[in-house]
């Protein structure tokens, strides 16, 4: 009985030291160290800090990350925009008085279950969705159900208006937003932001963002990673009603840099609707004058008709692509690209894989000698690291603009204006392979030389790990964050 009463009392005290350890970093370690030694229980966990991975990761980024010589001066952005609805997607379903049970995803949700069914298909893997939903006085339900939920938040949303929004932060940045901008959304944007007369309408557009977080249950669930789940019912978006008034606003604006986005919103639309637009698109963009660079967001598809056609029509006519990576496997599945074979990613995404499919991208559909095509970059991100991939000659700053991406997805997922070593952790591969199809090469992850650099027939890769947040305060976002950051940072050369 006195053995197990010792046992438990030095328990009790390394528990107390662990909690003294936590709560009050800022003690000397010398007093934690000899309390923890006292105990005998071995030498003293290292707190997180400069001598860590993350730290030394940290500090390898902020010297690597320098603004380039030519900055970008005025920015516009277009064009979806819409306002954020956050809140707890368990909670959520909850109070519209579902049960847990079997996921299943669909294409576009039509009901209640149909939600329910693709939020579990999805939470299931850990993985970022948006779907439309059909029937709009069911909507329109949920949606008032959700703004008025206890906790919900109210942000700005929308690729395009979160992109602008980003690149407000920066007062020297001159940011036009084209889209359906209602008095909510009005209000939220950031005063750096200019949108014009025609872009404002009487009503928001909601979009509703179901979040959870790693490790959350629910019935039978648990979430692997956190992440979240998006629906609308989105029609201004979805015909990409803000195009004309985009184009239109340009040639006064006169920017440096255009950032287009909203594709994907156009899946609820009937196939020929889809055609012409695209050829509009197309029109549009052929418009913008030559020299000024055209960025493209992808977001999350499930036809892969759209898909292909984008793919096929629309990548030689833009300079750079920002993509994660479901957007990725599902582009490479929708146009037969390597590694289409794979249904779906298991766990961290396979580097090697990742990279060939890039490769192809840009051989397939990038700037060369034999095709006229302008696409020379492409800035992928998944949750544990991000590949920024360039065609030859044309970028210049891309290891301060991957490095710039990859920063800025741990600062906003934890709300903390520098990396805070403590809330993060490092979770990319240690060693990879840099292809899975050519002779690639194997690759040691080496903390204080984060940014790792391959090439590969003309084309350059810029590799770092991202320092995931242990416990995220918001996901949304983070893609058109990363996109706008890496964007910031990069150069092109004037040609």
């Amino acid at each position: 009985m006195a053995l197990w009463r010792g046992s438990a009392y030095a328990g009790f005290l390394a528990l107390a030291v662990g909690c003294v350890f936590l709560l009050e970093p800022q003690l000397p370690r010398s007093a934690l160290r000899s309390l923890w030694s006292s105990l005998q229980l071995g030498p003293a966990p290292a707190p997180p800090g400069p001598g860590s991975p993350e730290g030394r990761l940290a500090a390898a980024w902020d010297a690597l990350i320098v603004r380039p010589a030519r900055r970008w001066r005025r920015v516009a952005v277009g064009v979806n925009a819409c306002v954020d609805v956050v809140l707890s997607g368990v909670k959520l379903l909850q109070a519209l008085g579902l049960n847990p049970g079997n996921g299943k995803d669909h294409t576009e949700l039509r009901s209640r279950n149909d939600l329910k069914e693709a939020f579990i298909h999805f939470m299931g893997k850990g993985a970022a969705a948006e779907r439309f939903f059909s029937d709009k006085k069911t909507f329109h339900n949920i949606a008032q159900i959700a703004s008025e939920f206890p906790g919900a938040q109210h942000y700005v949303g929308g690729n395009a208006a979160l992109i602008g929004q980003k690149f407000a932060a920066n007062s020297d940045l001159k940011v036009l937003l084209c889209g359906p901008v209602g008095p909510k959304l009005h209000e939220l944007l950031d005063d750096n932001v200019f949108v014009p007369p025609e872009s404002l309408q009487e009503v928001d557009e909601f979009h509703l963002i179901l979040e959870y977080q790693a490790g959350e249950e629910w019935g039978q669930l648990k979430a692997p990673h956190a992440n979240r789940f998006i629906f609308s019912h989105d029609l201004s978006n979805g015909a990409m009603n803000m195009l004309e008034v985009f184009v239109s606003s340009l040639e006064e604006f006169q920017p440096d840099l255009v950032v287009l986005s909203g594709l994907h919103m156009m899946e609820g639309q009937s196939k020929e609707f889809q055609r012409k637009r695209l050829l509009e698109v197309m029109t549009a963009i052929s418009d913008i004058p030559t020299g000024i660079p055209v960025h493209l967001e992808l977001a999350s598809m499930t036809n892969r008709e759209l898909m292909s056609s984008i793919v096929h029509q629309v990548f030689s006519a833009v300079t750079s692509l920002g993509l994660n990576e479901q957007e990725l496997l599902f582009l490479s599945q929708s146009a037969s690209g390597p590694h289409s074979s794979l249904s779906s990613w298991t766990g961290v995404p396979d580097v090697g894989m990742v990279s060939d499919i890039l490769f192809w991208i840009l051989k397939e559909h990038g700037k060369s000698e034999s095709r006229a095509s302008d696409l020379t970059r492409i800035h992928f991100h998944t949750l544990a690291y991000h590949i920024l991939a360039t065609v030859d000659g044309h970028w210049a700053n891309q290891l301060a603009a991957v490095a710039a991406g990859a920063r800025v997805a741990g600062t906003q997922a934890c709300a903390t204006e520098t990396i805070d070593t403590r809330r993060v952790s490092l979770k990319a591969p240690r060693e990879f392979m840099t292809s899975r199809s050519a002779d690639g090469s194997r690759v040691m992850l080496n903390p204080n030389e984060p940014v790792v650099e391959w090439h590969r027939e003309g084309v350059s890769f810029h590799f770092t790990p991202v320092l995931v947040c242990k416990d995220p305060v918001r996901t949304v976002g983070l893609g058109d964050a990363i996109s706008a950051e890496g964007l910031f940072y990069s150069e092109v050369h004037p040609h």
